[in-house]
């Protein structure tokens, strides 16, 4: 069951109210019963919650959130039919550090399922990997990071453009609330680093086509500049997308120059092998050009590299499209 696996997966250990949440609603034949009228993609824990705290109800208490959500279920679910999970965690930059920083520079960076764009700033930010720091100024981005060195350099991003079917707006504080809502109760930390990130971003704000990532992907990836490395990126996105538009998205962005960064769970995408998880924990598959390197905690917490290696900053450089060597 969906809500109980959450519990179990993702929520344990990182949100008590969450996991308390998630299994008293795998309990609530009234809840699910609502949820159940709902295309599947709709009834996601982190979507039904999120809405809910957008709306100023309780999901401290169960009893409680269960009151609100059936006494308003009719404002609920049209907030849900219009939205989609759309976290927006700048924490994710931190995984994605590495590989950028090794690819051939400079970068032109597309990220599909964009959201309000904050990970299209991973120059901008500063990132820790235990005593390693990079960067400076916030929001700082804290990794812990196994298996290789931590990178030596920011990214040099010369271009940045997003394609999301509903792109937020890092200016409108309604969007911005709306993100703040999808940040789990127990994370001030989170809500604090999603502030600065905003900042950042609202500073220089980014380009967002509201397009489809298979129809609407080519024309976009067209208009990076000559002479910098295309780099199409996504973290936990492709699973709100259904598996033959997965597929038509692979092929598509093989078809496109320069490199293509995935960081989605392990049954998103398909790979030949994949070693043990280092734990229990729900875990996404950092990847390069298709090529499956580390296991990432879905917010940016760490990375565990597949192999012991060492990732010198010209190393894609020397072997430009082919990815980071095991």
């Amino acid at each position: 069951m969906r809500y109980a696996d959450f519990a179990a997966h993702e929520a344990h250990d990182v949100s008590p109210a969450y996991e308390r949440l998630s299994l008293a609603v795998s309990r609530d034949d009234e809840v699910l019963a609502l949820l159940g009228m709902l295309p599947p993609i709709k009834r996601q824990p982190n979507l039904l919650f999120g809405v809910v705290r957008f709306l100023g109800g309780p999901v401290q208490d169960p009893a409680a959130f269960h009151r609100y959500t059936v006494r308003n279920w009719q404002v609920i679910e049209a907030e849900i039919r219009t939205r989609t999970t759309q976290t927006n965690e700048a924490g994710r930059c931190a995984v994605l550090l590495p590989v950028l920083a090794a690819l051939p520079q400079p970068l032109a960076l597309l990220e599909v399922g964009a959201s309000a764009g904050l990970c299209l700033y991973p120059d901008r930010y500063a990132y820790r990997y235990g005593d390693h720091v990079i960067g400076c100024g916030e929001p700082i981005l804290d990794c812990a990071m196994t298996g290789a060195a931590p990178p030596t350099r920011l990214p040099d991003v010369v271009w940045r453009s997003g394609l999301d079917l509903n792109p937020l707006d890092v200016t409108d504080p309604a969007d911005v609330e709306w993100l703040e809502a999808l940040i789990w109760p127990e994370h001030t930390h989170r809500r604090a680093r999603l502030r600065d990130a905003v900042a950042v971003a609202a500073s220089e704000p980014p380009s967002l086509l509201r397009g489809d990532l298979v129809d609407d992907l080519p024309a976009l990836a067209a208009q990076a500049p000559a002479g910098a490395t295309l780099v199409v990126f996504h973290s936990s996105v492709l699973y709100q997308v259904p598996k033959p538009r997965r597929e038509a998205f692979a092929d598509v962005v093989r078809g496109l120059p320069g490199h293509w960064i995935s960081n989605e769970a392990p049954d998103v995408l398909p790979y030949d092998t994949l070693p043990t998880p280092p734990d229990a924990s729900s875990l996404n598959v950092l990847a390069l050009d298709g090529r499956p390197l580390a296991w990432t905690r879905s917010h940016g917490q760490s990375i565990a590299w597949f192999a012991r290696r060492e990732i010198p900053d010209d190393q894609v450089e020397q072997e430009p499209h082919h990815g980071l060597q095991p």
